[in-house]
């Protein structure tokens, strides 16, 4: 339910992610699916599992 949220409204956005703690990931949204979202920043990748996002915000 949430990747298709993702896909529907934030794909290829800047935004900011938080999963808890002291970190926020920051990029553009690449691609959300097998419950996986990626985030570009600066040609480097990071790869967040869907179930562990708390909030997301556009930057």
């Amino acid at each position: 339910m949430m990747q298709s949220f993702i896909v529907e409204h934030y794909l290829e956005s800047a935004v900011d992610v938080y999963c808890g703690g002291p970190d926020i990931f920051k990029g553009t949204i690449k691609a959300c699916a097998d419950n996986v979202l990626t985030l570009e920043d600066e040609g480097k990748l990071t790869h967040i599992a869907i179930d562990k996002i708390i909030a997301m915000w556009p930057q």
